[in-house]
Formats: C-alpha cells, structure tokens, sequence
C-alpha cells in the first residue's frame, strides 16, 4: 500500500477503534498492511480492486490462549 493510503487508513482506525492503533507496511507486500497495538499485533488489513471497486479487509486471528 501507498504511505498515503496507509495514513488514512491508521486515521480510521484510530477514530473508529482506538487512538492506540497504529497501521504500518508490511515488507515485502504492497497489498496490504499491518494492524498494531503498542507491540502488539493485531491483524492485517488487505487492499482489494480487482472488480474497479477498492475496498479493504480486516483479518484478525484470536487465539484461544489470548482469551
């Protein structure tokens, strides 16, 4: 993802979730970027425009043990 498009979505997240939040690039992809609290991981954010639509999806796995 582009850094512009990564500040915006860090914006989002931060407004909707939780100030805390922090959304950083991956390496190695550009389709997607990374969800942290502090750091702690909390999930991926991957881009999708392949229909000329863009949108984004938010993929976070719990553990058991985290529960």
């Amino acid at each position: 993802m582009k850094p512009d498009e990564i500040k915006k979505l860090d914006a989002y997240f931060k407004r909707t979730l939780n100030p805390a939040i922090v959304v950083k690039a991956r390496p190695r992809k550009n389709d997607s970027a990374e969800v942290y609290i502090g750091d702690e991981f909390l999930g991926v954010i991957f881009r999708d425009d392949e229909d000329g639509d863009l949108s984004y999806s938010f993929s976070m796995a719990i553990l058991e043990d985290d529960l």
